[in-house]
């Protein structure tokens, strides 16, 4: 299908390394069903500070932020919301007549998802990764109050700071670990890597798990969470994660919120 567009067209984008497809599918989607006049673009720039520049002149209504501009961004906007703030890592830009309002909605797909899936919060966590997805992983996590928690990274500096933000803390390796919650945000396990096979967490760990959730959106059945499922774990998809801030994306470029089944038909369409 063609999309027209006027000179009322309202853009929004995505910044990333390695843009992929699922956002634009989203979006497009939605903006098709609900009769809304907007286009949703991916790029990739090797000059953040002028792609910035860009979306404030050019008027562009929204920007999603992917790896690794999550945190360099934050020197270019001009407000970050308390979901932004609290990690210091963004995804999405709100452009406002020129004034650059950045939040991250990954935090609040995280959040989401714990309440909907009713982890409780005496749960014992365990989160492998340490990069800006764990950032809001675990920020998410310790603001909604999960206190007894460790951080496997193998970068030390990261891993150690990350920790200690939430009052958790660090090792190198899953090991013998054991908790209630294991969450990866690791590429392991991610379709088309170098580990895509590999489960993120040992056996006798996801064993021991009584809720598995694993960040990771492509493929939907990672080995991680296929193993998860046999043992009967209540699992946390990546897929879910992606769904949630993509939904709440597009509620803060349109000020729409489409209905459930709308959303579940712009992913299903998305995804394939």
């Amino acid at each position: 299908m063609t999309t027209q567009i006027s000179k009322d067209t309202r853009l929004c984008m995505s910044l990333a390394a390695r843009p992929g497809n699922f956002g634009t599918r989203f979006h497009n989607f939605l903006f098709r069903e609900l009769g809304l006049d907007y286009l949703y673009k991916a790029f990739t720039t090797t000059d953040l500070p002028a792609a910035i520049g860009g979306v404030r002149a050019l008027g562009i209504r929204g920007c999603a932020i992917s790896m690794p501009f999550k945190e360099e961004v934050i020197a270019l906007v001009d407000e970050l919301d308390p979901s932004a703030a609290a990690i210091r890592s963004v995804n999405t830009i709100v452009n406002d007549d020129g004034v650059l309002r950045a939040c991250n909605t990954d935090y609040l797909a995280v959040a989401q998802l714990l309440e909907v899936h009713r982890v409780p919060l005496d749960a014992t966590v365990a989160v492998r990764g340490s990069g800006g997805m764990a950032k809001a992983v675990a920020g998410a996590l310790g603001d909604a109050g999960y206190r007894s928690g460790t951080v496997v990274a193998r970068n030390e500096p990261a891993g150690r700071a990350l920790a200690e933000a939430q009052g958790w803390s660090w090792r190198s390796d899953v090991g013998g670990l054991r908790a209630d919650l294991i969450v990866n945000v690791t590429p392991i396990g991610m379709r088309g890597g170098p580990e895509a096979e590999d489960l993120s967490f040992e056996p006798a760990t996801v064993e021991a798990a009584t809720t598995v959730f694993d960040v990771v959106a492509l493929p939907v059945e990672t080995p991680l969470v296929r193993r998860a499922r046999a043992l009967g774990r209540q699992v946390i998809s990546g897929h879910e994660v992606l769904v949630r801030q993509g939904l709440e994306q597009f509620v803060r470029y349109t000020g729409v919120r489409p209905d459930r089944e709308l959303v579940e038909r712009a992913a299903a369409q998305a995804r394939d």
